[in-house]
């Protein structure tokens, strides 16, 4: 068994926000698991991060399946046997529509995606962690999930479930030496957002000015939020839920 000082989980972190976290967990010299549903860009990954010296390790994963997610983790401790930081980012942005028209397909997968993958993500990190007694968890919500926003009714309310089971994770633990926060990014430039936009500089052009800063966040901004969640300068810090929002919700 290879046992490195410091493993570090992403899901969901093949591209966009989980690509820059990954990424950043590989240049502090971190050992990296990337789950996701896409394995090529995936093992893409790990080749580039191997490429440069560091260490990773791709694993297909459905965070919204428990069979999958069991695999994930059984995989985890039979290879490194820890797990010291762990990063909920899987998520999707489900269909846009007026809640009444919201197709309870629609609703039930994006729940199951966004609140029901942190779940049972949460379910084993959080027994690794207690076994081992140390550990750290940042589950990535979005300012949706604290202010509502118009034919986003299934994500908002998966986002704000997020937030709610960071708090209540954060203090059950936060006596055992693990810390659990959330990070609620505003509009950033990834390709959900493309994908929203429709891919129209012009409609994300008005994205961007939704923020008081008049700019769309990148990537990296909330990678480097988590890195320091994820070092001991912020070893007092837990059971929050941090905008990086460009002054969004200072309105």
């Amino acid at each position: 068994m290879n046992a490195p000082s410091k493993v570090a989980l992403v899901t969901g972190g093949s591209a966009g926000i989980g690509k820059a976290i990954v990424e950043s967990f590989a240049a502090r010299g971190d050992t990296v698991v990337i789950s996701d549903v896409d394995q090529d860009r995936g093992e893409k990954l790990v080749d580039s991060i191997r490429q440069k010296g560091g260490d990773a390790l791709f694993v297909k994963n459905d965070v919204s399946d428990l069979e999958s997610v069991k695999q994930l983790f059984e995989t985890i401790k039979d290879r490194y046997g820890r797990l010291d930081y762990a990063i909920n980012n899987a998520g999707i942005e489900g269909e846009q529509n007026e809640t009444a028209d919201c197709t309870f397909e629609n609703f039930d997968r994006t729940i199951k995606v966004n609140l029901y993958g942190v779940f049972y993500g949460m379910k084993h990190e959080l027994d690794i962690m207690r076994e081992q007694g140390s550990g750290v968890i940042v589950n990535i919500s979005s300012i949706a999930g604290e202010v509502g926003f118009m034919n986003l009714p299934a994500y908002c309310a998966s986002k704000g479930g997020v937030i709610q089971l960071t708090k209540t994770a954060a203090l059950e633990y936060a006596a055992r030496n693990i810390r659990v926060n959330a990070i609620c990014p505003a509009v950033i430039m990834t390709e959900m957002v493309e994908r929203i936009t429709n891919h129209d500089p012009a409609v994300q052009a008005e994205f961007a000015k939704l923020q008081p800063m008049e700019r769309t966040g990148t990537p990296q901004e909330i990678a480097d939020s988590v890195m320091w969640l994820c070092s001991d300068k912020s070893s007092f810090v837990t059971g929050q839920a941090i905008n990086i929002d460009g002054g969004y919700l200072a309105r």
